[in-house]
């Protein structure tokens, strides 16, 4: 191994065989990919044959951890849930902060990879050597909060729990995996792969660290960056209301999705707000070695807690046309219990509000119809009934079933996070290259773009979006670190780097740490066109584009009314992407980009698919 820090172990599970093995790391595999999402991609491209089933054995499921990932530093204990995605076809991941994230690496390892499907439902019990392929007949059906308890209550209450919901169980395309009743993560539909294997959970427990090259360098390091996070001008409202400040910040700068993305205000915001949470508030959640935590609870109309942040109360607020604040926060819950992406699930309610009120679905449905939207999450969520079958396979297959493109707002299949862009080209540009699909964590650019030139289609935003993905895409993405201290306090880059450095015994600066994201965001490109071409699929500049509606249906109230997309503008934005990235007009890496970042074996393997140029 080439340092310290790093297990350099990779646990592989094999549930057909219920069998196991360690694989050891190679010291250059972790230098040039470092850990999280860049070891993920890494194991995906070598070890899935192109043109997986994203549902089959064959499919590999990677749990996937940094090298500061459970050791002291602020908010560390964060992993990469990882697959091909079964909702786009292409590279999916998501992360999440959860006890399972200390544990898989207090277990002695930095990934545990599933391959292969039980005949039957388990779960995988793992306690540092020790491996078990525990039966989950009891378990399989289960809500994920019943599931985790009864887990928590077998193996203890510090475990670390991963499992999926009845979502993932009938692999919903949308489902999620989920920890400690509320944390979700992997949207593109990574609960659906867990649930093909027929695992319902794994649970961790582990009693060792690995060694660090500087112990009280790195502890020393770790406390005052606690202490510079608290120190922040920003940390006493940030620890009021944390993401939900976000609610009145898009009203107020009409990037709200509200009624399907079709408008950027909502006229009921305010009983949605950070405000109105704060007045309803009765605890607080944080992930393990966070002191800036962001989980905000409240009481749902129903009386039970339900853990709230923009993109799920957005989502489900007013992007349906909901303004009661309770309300939201069931639909919250209940998603989080069936295990299915808040954020999909938004987004599918909104396509069949708007698709019912185009007379393309026999019921008609309100927006805001609490009731009707009820009873739809659920079938959404289990894949019943005409309307719920079909949006629970993504809003752009059913986009095709009813034939409304304009109604679905998505690229490449994952469905868009709560940001509207009708007037922010800088945002839509970022959706539209995420290295998932839509998604705002690779490139959260909406704020800076409201603050210098939001109507601006200009070469400095399209360098803007690549330097926030190097960063929040790959450096925190790869480490594995939670980027909200940086983005929301301001808390400085340079402190993950001393992390890394005194627990490595590496010199590494931030631009060392940019070239892996570099790699990292070119492999994940990479495996999408590998991916798409072997399954017969057409790949081209096309699917960098943001949803249609942005560019045909201006807003039609707010002070921006009337704005829109401009598809021309657009496209040159695009290509001063490309130019920076290192991609061809058709947003496929060149032969040149990729030797210049150590992917020889990825220009070898693309050049027998497609024609790459220099």
């Amino acid at each position: 191994m080439a340092a310290k820090g790093w297990w350099g172990r990779v646990l592989w599970v094999d549930l057909s065989r219920k069998s196991t093995k360690v694989q050891e790391l190679d010291g250059g595999i972790l230098l040039s990919h470092v850990g999280g999402r860049g070891l993920a991609v890494r194991l995906l491209w070598d070890y899935t044959s192109p043109g997986v089933d994203p549902l089959s054995p064959e499919n590999l499921l990677v749990f996937s951890a940094g090298p500061i990932t459970a050791l002291p530093g602020p908010s560390t204990g964060k992993l990469v849930v990882a697959s091909k995605s079964p909702l786009t076809h292409g590279y999916g991941d998501g992360n999440l902060g959860t006890r399972a994230a200390v544990m898989l690496r207090w277990a002695g390892y930095d990934a545990v990879v599933f391959k292969g499907k039980s005949p039957k439902p388990v779960y995988v019990y793992v306690e540092n050597e020790k491996v078990e392929f525990l039966d989950a007949d009891d378990l399989w059906g289960l809500d994920t909060f019943s599931a985790e308890k009864r887990l928590l209550e077998r193996h203890g209450k510090d475990a670390g729990v991963l499992l999926i919901g009845p979502s993932g169980e009938r692999m919903v395309k949308m489902a999620t995996v989920v920890s400690q009743s509320g944390r979700s993560g992997g949207r593109p539909g990574i609960g659906a792969v867990m649930g093909s294997k027929n695992l319902k959970a794994v649970v961790f427990r582990g009693d060792k660290m690995p060694e660090v090259a500087e112990q009280s360098l790195l502890r020393k390091t770790a406390a005052e960056a606690y202490a510079s996070a608290k120190s922040k001008p920003p940390y006493s409202f940030w620890m009021r209301q944390g993401t939900m400040a976000t609610i009145q910040w898009s009203q107020e700068n009409s990037v709200l999705p509200t009624f399907n993305f079709s408008e950027g205000v909502f006229d009921e915001s305010s009983g949605i707000d950070g405000f109105a949470m704060e007045r309803l508030k009765v605890s607080q959640r944080g992930c393990p070695n966070c002191n800036s935590i962001c989980g905000n609870v409240i009481l749902d109309d129903e009386g039970a807690e339900s853990e709230l942040d923009y993109e799920n109360v957005a989502m489900l607020g007013s992007n349906i046309g909901l303004g009661d604040l309770r309300k939201v926060a069931r639909l919250n819950r209940l998603a989080d219990m069936w295990g299915i992406d808040t954020i999909g699930l938004g987004s599918a309610l909104g396509f069949a509000i708007e698709a019912s009120q185009r007379g393309l679905l026999k019921d008609r449905i309100e927006w805001g119809d609490f009731d009707k939207i009820l009873e739809l999450s659920r079938e959404i969520s289990l894949g019943e009934g005409p309307v719920g079958s079909v949006l629970s396979e993504g809003v752009e297959h059913a986009s095709k079933v009813l034939g409304c493109e304009e109604c679905a707002v998505h690229v490449k299949g994952l469905s868009v996070s709560a940001y509207d862009c009708h007037a922010a080209p800088g945002m839509a540009l970022s959706y539209g290259v995420s290295s998932v699909g839509a998604h705002h964590k690779d490139a959260w650019v909406i704020s800076w773009e409201v603050a210098h030139g939001r109507f601006e289609y200009s070469k400095a935003k399209a360098k803007r979006v690549y330097e926030l993905q190097r960063i929040r895409g790959g450096f925190f993405e790869n480490l594995v670190a939670c980027r909200l201290p940086w983005v929301e306090l301001g808390l400085e880059l340079d402190w993950y780097v001393k992390l890394f450095n005194y627990a490595t015994g590496l010199s590494w600066t931030l631009d060392d740490h940019l070239k892996v994201a570099d790699r990292t965001i070119t492999l994940i490109r990479s495996y999408w066109v590998r991916e798409y071409l072997a399954e017969g699929r057409r790949w081209g500049r096309q699917l960098d584009y943001p949803p249609l509606k942005w560019f045909t249906k201006p807003y039609t109230r707010g002070p921006l009314k009337g704005a829109r997309l401009d598809p021309q503008k657009y496209d040159e934005l695009l290509g001063n992407y490309y130019e920076l990235v290192g991609w061809d007009h058709r947003g496929v890496p060149r032969a040149s980009t990729l030797e210049r970042l150590g992917l020889s074996y990825v220009r070898t393997e693309l050049q027998r698919m497609t024609e790459l140029t220099n």
